[in-house]
């Protein structure tokens, strides 16, 4: 990996604060960095949690462009900002409760390693900071989604 000055700011947060390092799993190190994220987000009406999360879906794509084009790689492994905002989606407008956060958490890393369907597409078709947070938020989105349909039926 070249060396990133980790002074900067926009690589500090690209890399979840440095949990992208791990030298396993950095991407489930970098959705556990999600969880205070979500616990202040889960702390807003859903019209708030929602704009907090496609702020920081928009700020993702020029953070992960940003560091990847300095590390001279497309999504590199170390860049997880992507799993905290995807994580964020996978936990929109659920209670801050230990059974929620340990579904999602499963459910968001299964669909992020996996690539089921339309993630699978998004991870291979769009490029650039765009293409490293969509398969994200494609997968947080489809965890929220089973995960309130769940609520519903039980």
């Amino acid at each position: 990996m070249p060396k990133l000055n980790w002074f900067n700011p926009i690589h500090w947060l690209s890399l979840g604060f440095g949990t992208g390092l791990a030298p396993k799993a950095p991407g489930t190190f970098g959705t556990l960095v999600g969880i205070p994220f979500v616990y202040l987000t889960t702390q807003l009406t859903w019209q708030w949690q929602i704009g907090v999360l496609l702020m920081a879906t928009i700020i993702g794509v020029f953070l992960c462009q940003y560091t990847a084009k300095a590390m001279g790689e497309h999504d590199h492994p170390s860049i997880v900002w992507d799993e905290i905002v995807g994580y964020g989606f996978a936990m929109f407008a659920l209670p801050f409760e230990a059974v929620w956060l340990i579904a999602a958490f499963i459910l968001f890393r299964l669909f992020d390693i996996w690539k089921p369907g339309p993630i699978g597409w998004s991870d291979k078709k769009l490029t650039g900071g765009t293409g490293i947070m969509m398969d994200d938020v494609i997968a947080g989105i489809l965890t929220t989604a089973i995960l309130h349909v769940a609520a519903y039926l039980f």
